[in-house]
């Protein structure tokens, strides 16, 4: 197949699959169909039936990741909207993504080290719950694998926009700034997504949270991380 007919095969495949798994999941409310879980699995089914590679999807990926830069500008739209909502509870909302960043944080390294993995994965588990561009950086700095600290990420991102509005639903959480700011703390961007769905007030703290809580641990990461692993 000429490349860029292949190119725009696998755009059109990833976006049709994402709008199907979107619609699905909004008629049914099952975190199964979750647009990223479903259109993800789809397209490794497709790939494996019809033997097109990763690298032959690379070209079609990084058209679509560059569009990643423009969507996140998006989400200042929802803040901008529920700005005098932040501006009343900024102090609480401050104090709530330090200490939620802090606690995913620190959970990850103690469990992973729990589990006895060894130092490389172990550092590259703790950025798990920002954003992955971040997480790269923090890895690279940290002593952990870029490549593993990603798979992480984006694990950690795909079962929080699952499990995580079920999970806050259960614990009887239903203020929506406190369900925003914990999508956005533990499951990033997706998480963010996912709990737009719910609310333009849970998306803008989601995306708040998401924000300052990518800051604050590239504040301490440096420091903290390597403490924390070697502890």
């Amino acid at each position: 197949m000429p490349t860029t007919l292949l190119i725009t095969f696998t755009i059109i495949l990833t976006i049709s699959l994402y709008i199907i798994s979107r619609k699905l999941f909004l008629k049914t409310k099952n975190p199964l169909y979750n647009p990223v879980l479903l259109s993800t699995a789809v397209i490794i089914m497709v790939f494996h039936y019809t033997g097109i590679t990763f690298e032959q999807y690379k070209p079609g990926k990084d058209v679509m990741t560059f569009l990643l830069g423009p969507a996140t500008v998006a989400l200042a739209l929802p803040l901008y909207l529920n700005r005098n909502v932040l501006r009343q509870n900024l102090l609480p909302i401050l104090v709530g993504i330090s200490f939620g960043a802090l606690s995913t944080l620190t959970t990850a390294v103690l469990l992973a080290k729990i589990s006895g993995l060894d130092s490389l994965i172990t550092a590259s588990i703790a950025p798990k719950s920002i954003t992955a561009p971040i997480a790269i950086e923090i890895s690279l700095l940290t002593g952990g694998d870029p490549a593993i600290a990603v798979a992480f990420v984006v694990f950690t991102g795909t079962l929080g926009s699952i499990i995580g509005p079920g999970v806050l639903s259960f614990c009887k959480i239903k203020n929506p700034i406190a369900r925003g700011l914990a999508m956005g703390v533990t499951s990033h961007g997706q998480g963010t997504a996912t709990i737009l769905q719910e609310g333009a007030l849970q998306g803008a703290m989601a995306g708040v949270a998401m924000a300052v809580a990518a800051i604050f641990i590239s504040f301490i990461a440096p420091f903290y991380i390597p403490w924390l692993v070697n502890f």
